[in-house]
């Protein structure tokens, strides 16, 4: 399990503004915040390091980029054995349909989110990509009507007596 880091109340602020908006600028941080630039600077270092954040990434909108149709596939694979999970997974990283992939407990082994063109691409989809594997015994499709996104990821609260 990865181990818990300590953050104060300035760690928590920033981290919500970042969440919100990862391109602020340490000038702009460090007044919302009430600390100096270097501070901040700091601040932001320490949590990079001590990997609270990840990294950056872009986001992209699907429709934009002609993947109008996004879907949730409940995949089962049998047998559920570790020479067939790296690869399985590896392959489905790989297929540029395939957003996030999410390995699981209970009847289903993952749940991979996917965007495609249309309902004849999702068809080619997991026909040729999922249920044509020989380790896939079941493929169920969710289609996905709308999406909100949340947050901020923060730390469960202390709670006192």
């Amino acid at each position: 399990m990865a181990e818990t880091v300590v953050l104060d109340p300035v760690d928590l602020h920033l981290l919500r503004l970042l969440q919100n908006d990862a391109r602020t600028t340490y000038r702009d941080l460090a007044a919302q915040v009430g600390v100096a630039p270097s501070t901040c600077l700091d601040r932001v270092t320490r949590l990079r390091r001590s990997g609270v954040i990840l990294g950056h990434k872009l986001r992209l909108d699907p429709a934009k980029l002609g993947r109008g149709l996004q879907a949730l596939l409940s995949v089962q694979v049998r047998p559920h054995r570790r020479e067939l999970v790296g690869p399985f997974v590896e392959r489905i990283r790989a297929l540029p349909e395939a957003l996030t992939v999410f390995h699981l407990t209970g009847p289903d082994d993952y749940l991979v989110h996917v965007a495609v063109a249309d309902m004849a691409d999702l068809q080619r989809l997991v026909l040729d990509e999922f249920t044509a594997r020989r380790e896939v015994a079941r493929v169920e499709t969710r289609l996905i009507f709308q999406q909100w996104d949340c947050g901020p990821l923060l730390p469960p609260e202390t709670r006192t007596g």
